[in-house]
C-alpha cells in the first residue's frame, strides 16, 4: 500500500510513528541546522536525550530586540511532527506574545501546527515573531500595551534581559 503525499498532510489520519523515526526525523533536522542555519538560529539536543534540545534565537536587526540573545528549549512529543514541540523561553523575554514564565503564543505550536513545520521553521518564526508581534492574542498584557512606545517598550525589554543591563 503506497501512500500518497496528500493522505499525509490529512490530519484525520495521523500515522503512528515509532522512536526510531521520530529519531530519524530529528536526526535529519539537526544535520539541516548545522548545514544551513538560518542566520542567529542554533540548536542542539540535550546531551543524549534526542526529544530535550535547548535552542538559541538572536534579536532580528532593526528591532527592539536587535543585539540580545534568547536561550529556549523544545520538547519533542513521541509522535512528532505529527504533533507540535513545546518551546518555551528560557531568558526572560518582555514581548506580547511571550509570558513571564517563558510560554509562547504562536499558533504554528498550537492550532495551526503541521509535520512539514521543522526545527529550523519554528526558530525562524519565533525570530519573526519578536519583531512582529500579534498583539491581538497577548499573553503578557503590559508588554502589548506598551508596544506601540518603542522607547519605553526597549526599556523593559533590557529591564528583563539577564545579559543587558548596561544598555
Amino acid at each position: 500500500m503506497s501512500t500518497s503525499p496528500r493522505k499525509q498532510s490529512a490530519r484525520s489520519s495521523k500515522p503512528a510513528p515509532d522512536s526510531s523515526s521520530v529519531a530519524k526525523r530529528l536526526q535529519s533536522e539537526l544535520m539541516q541546522l548545522m548545514m544551513t542555519a538560518a542566520p542567529g538560529i542554533s540548536a542542539f539536543p540535550d546531551s543524549d536525550n534526542l526529544l530535550n534540545w535547548s535552542a538559541t534565537i538572536s534579536g532580528p536587526a532593526g528591532t527592539v530586540y536587535e543585539g540580545l540573545k534568547y536561550r529556549l528549549s523544545m520538547k519533542f512529543p513521541a509522535d512528532y511532527p505529527y504533533s507540535s514541540p513545546t518551546v518555551r523561553f528560557e531568558t526572560t523575554c518582555f514581548h506580547p506574545n511571550v509570558d513571564m514564565n517563558g510560554n509562547i503564543c504562536l499558533d504554528i505550536l498550537k492550532e495551526k501546527w503541521s509535520p512539514v513545520y521543522n526545527v529550523q521553521s519554528v526558530l525562524i518564526s519565533l525570530q519573526s515573531l519578536l519583531g512582529e508581534p500579534n498583539n491581538d492574542s497577548p499573553l503578557n498584557s503590559e508588554a502589548a500595551e506598551l508596544w506601540s512606545k518603542p522607547e519605553e517598550f526597549r526599556l523593559s525589554v533590557v529591564k528583563c534581559h539577564p545579559g543587558a543591563g548596561n544598555e
